[in-house]
Formats: structure tokens, sequence, C-alpha cells
């Protein structure tokens, strides 16, 4: 595609931090269960696979993709997927366990499996929340100021997609305005489209203006993400999802979404269980779609109240279910992805903050590669919080440094030359050694006050959701745009123009 190449450039206000690319872990993962208990699992896992099965349900094209592969369609409907259990583990070991997404300006790509480890935000809430206009449905602006918050901060790796759900705009085309704004507003790699399978083409066709069709056909320049319809049933969202990413080369996230005790039984085992089953037959399904087309295993297990029905969040059952299934994943040699900073709250409380915190640690430990929701998430994923964002990104840079892990224990690290300069009874305050090291040495939190009571009050006793607040308008008020080639952003307002004429507007 012949272009001539033009360049919007920054003007000269202040540019917040640029992101690491993604968090290359040190530290050991964390193995809860012994061989024996992990071979039940698998057991369970294979037994659901062979004698109860996985629905396609409602997509002809995906059933014939299972029978020209030997599997005949069976059950009540017609649409049971049955398969030895061996078969569809082989299937699965032709997806990569790494690979990487590229970005729109390469310093961004990220690498997803192995022991790297991605922090993307929230996705899929229909409502924003912060301190001055309060609980909202989300609109363009909300979700466009969302795109520039998270490009702007150092500790998200990824966009995401579905922010928060600008209502503002027909259901039928707002797809295309998400999907603009991530192209242009930020140069992180982001998902696509996948509620219908129009959308998720015009995604593909708007990511190959971006990268043309010649990276496309050996390089992954998009994921998606897409549930099953747990308990044991794929609909064709997710199997057409599949088809047009899979069919592509580009990436799949599949995530099972299983309360326990709703979507799944009263069981941590079995809904672990119940999820590698689930994602094993769409992996196998996406590489008879395409052979070698990446995939990330998907997991989102939650408790819930079984009084009033309502999901809980940072409870031990999905912290345990965090750690088994980074096991199993590792097992399967797939890359995992999992929820992240998770809460029931409705507000940024100290329910918010235990809740996000054992839910996002278990998620970090446990080998997380793609972390979803991992800033943002508030009121069970109905509402995405700006503090909260900004809150749970600047925790995400305590867990970066943990995860980069291990003592260094180099001749600076052990500080000799400190020693033999500070007498017994002294301190180390204003040593060479602290004045050389004490710009790196420890993790220092952008929110956390840490002055004395004084010093606090002074400063009109502020709380972390009002620094918060704060700081995510001093960030918009300080946003410049990333570059892009003018000629590639003119080609996609194009599009999205073209594609507003042919889609009729739904609100539903």
């Amino acid at each position: 595609m012949n272009r001539r190449r033009r360049s919007e450039r920054r003007n000269d206000k202040e540019i917040f931090g640029g992101a690491s690319p993604h968090i290359k872990r040190s530290i050991p993962f964390f193995d809860i269960l012994d061989e024996d208990k992990l071979e039940i699992i698998e057991g369970q896992v294979d037994w659901l696979i062979e004698n109860i099965g996985i629905a396609f349900r409602d997509d002809p094209a995906a059933l014939s993709i299972w029978q020209r592969a030997g599997v005949k369609p069976c059950g009540e409907y017609q649409d049971l997927i049955r398969a030895d259990a061996n078969w569809i583990r082989q299937l699965c070991s032709n997806a990569p366990s790494e690979f990487t997404q590229h970005a729109r300006n390469p310093k961004r790509s990220v690498t997803i499996g192995g022991v790297n480890q991605v922090f993307a935000p929230i996705y899929g809430a229909p409502f924003v929340r912060d301190m001055k206009d309060g609980r909202r449905y989300a609109k363009l602006n909300d979700f466009q100021s969302l795109v520039k918050l998270t490009f702007m901060h150092p500790n998200l790796h990824h966009g995401s997609f579905v922010i928060a759900e600008p209502t503002d705009i027909p259901v039928s085309q707002r797809h295309l305005d998400m999907l603009l704004a991530h192209m242009t507003l930020s140069d992180k790699p982001h998902l696509g489209a996948i509620t219908e399978k129009s959308r998720a083409q015009d995604t593909i066709d708007m990511v190959e203006i971006v990268f043309g069709s010649d990276k496309m056909k050996s390089d992954v320049c998009i994921m998606a993400n897409v549930n099953t319809n747990s308990p044991l049933l794929v609909d064709k969202v997710a199997s057409e999802a599949i088809q047009i990413y899979s069919g592509r080369g580009q990436a799949m996230v599949v995530t099972p979404f299983i309360l326990s005790g709703a979507m799944g039984p009263v069981s941590t085992t079995a809904a672990i269980a119940q999820a590698m089953a689930e994602v094993m037959v769409c992996c196998a399904f996406a590489q008879l779609v395409r052979k070698g087309s990446p995939f990330v295993m998907g997991s989102f297990l939650s408790s819930m109240s079984l009084k009033s029905g309502a999901p809980t969040f940072g409870m031990p059952e999905p912290v345990l279910s965090n750690y088994v299934i980074g096991q199993l994943a590792r097992r399967v040699g797939l890359p995992l992805r999992c929820g992240g900073s998770l809460t029931a709250s409705k507000i940024e409380d100290a329910q918010a903050a235990y809740e996000s915190a054992d839910s996002m640690h278990s998620t970090m430990i446990a080998g997380s590669n793609f972390t979803l929701h991992a800033a943002g998430w508030l009121e069970g994923g109905l509402v995405t919080g700006f503090e909260k964002l900004i809150m749970d990104a600047d925790r995400l840079g305590s867990y970066q440094k943990l995860l980069h892990g291990g003592l260094v224990t180099d001749k600076n690290s052990l500080a000799h030359d400190a020693y033999k300069e500070v007498k017994p009874g002294g301190h180390f305050l204003g040593s060479d050694h602290t004045m050389k090291n004490y710009k790196e040495a420890f993790y220092e939190s952008k929110l956390s006050d840490s002055e004395n009571v004084e010093r606090w009050e002074e400063t009109g006793s502020q709380d972390m959701r009002k620094r918060a607040y704060e700081r995510w308008n001093n960030m918009l008020d300080n946003y410049n745009a990333p570059d892009i080639d003018v000629s590639i952003k003119e080609e996609l307002l194009e599009y999205v123009a073209r594609r507003k004429r042919e889609i009729p507007e739904a609100w539903y």
C-alpha cells in the first residue's frame, strides 16, 4: 500500500513517563499443588472433554470445521463436541507458548507467555465514576480520557479495549470509535472487537491499515478477548471471533467466566477443571482454523454469595484458583490470562483495597502472562473508576519491582564502602553510597503519603482518592498525542466514516 509519509508532531508540554514494554519475571512461580493433585485435576479435564463435551451453538461453520477434522457433533442440539483428550492436547501444543503482540510504536510491543507479564486496564464496564461527577453511564469523551490515561501511565503496558462502554454511540457503530481512539490517541497494543462477526472483521481491516497486510501475515498485531458461555457452551460470538482472528494468524484470548455455584459447581476444584476443558477445546478449535495461531488460556474464576447471588472478589477460593490455573497452564504450554485488581466495592475504600490487593497479588505471583482488569475495576466490573485506575496502576509499579525480583549481591549492593565511611552509632543518610543510590534504591509510590501528620494537615489532609483525582486530571492536562503517520490516520478516519454510512444505527 503506497502512502505519502508525513508525521504529526507533539507539542513541547511535559510527557508523562514511558512504559516498559512488559515485565520479564525473575522470581520463581508459586506452584501450590503437588504432582498427584495436578494429575487428578487433569484427569477431570479429560473426562469432561471426552464424556460430557463442549457445545458449539448457533454456528454451522464451526461445526463443519469440527466435522472436517473427524469429530461428529452429537447431543440434543447436534452441537456437542466430544473428542479424545490426547488429540485435543496435541492440537493445543501447536499454539506457541510465547509470542509478541506488536504495537504501532515498536518500543511498546509486548511479549505474551513464558516469564513475561503484561498489565492491562479494565474491560467492559458500562459505567464510570469519579470524585467530581460520581457514577454515570460512560460516554465517548470518558472512553477517550481513559485511553489517554492508559497510554500515559508507565505501569500499564497494554490498552485493553472497552475500558468503558461509550453509551452515547450506537451499539452497532461504537466499536469503530473505540478502535480509532486506541489507534490514534495511544501507541500501545490493544485488543479488538468481538461482539459480532462484522465488528471483528472491521478490527482486522483497521489493523491492516495501521500495520499493512505483509506484516499481518507474519506477526501478531492484534489480540481479541472473548468469554465462553459457561457452563460448557461456546456461542457463535466466541466461535466466529476465533475464525476471524485465528484465521488471520492473530491472537485469541478465550476466558471462561465461572462464578462457582452459578456457571460451575460449588467447588473450586471442579470449576478449575471446567475452565481448563472449555479453554483447551477452544484452543484446539483455533488450531483447526489455522495451525499455529497464537492462543492465550484465560481464567476468570470467582466465588459468589449464595445468599444474594452476587459475585465476590479477593476471597480465598479465587485466589487459590489463580495459583492452580497457573500451574496447569504451564503444563499445557499455553500463555495465561487472569483477572487483576478485582473488587465488589462501589468506591475506592478499604474493601476495594483489600479485595483488589489480594486478587491482583495472587494473579501476579501465579504467573499470569496477560492480566486484564489490572487497574480501574469497581462494583464487580460494572464501573470503571478514574481514581481507581490511577490508584491500581500506581500499585502495579511495586508489583513490577517485585517481579524483577531477587536480591542483588554485587559489590555495590553489599555496600562495603558505606560501612567503611560510617562510624558505629552514625547514620548512612549522607554517605557517598546513599547519595549514589538513593534515586533508585526503593520503589516510591506517586500516591502514598509518607510525610508527618503536620505536613499532611498543612497540605489539606488529603486521602489517596483525592490525590489520585488530582493526578489523573493533571495527566490529562499534560496529554500529548503520540506521533502517527498522517496518511494512516486519514485512511483510518475515512474507513470509520465509510463504515458508519454502511452500518444502520442500532442501540441494542
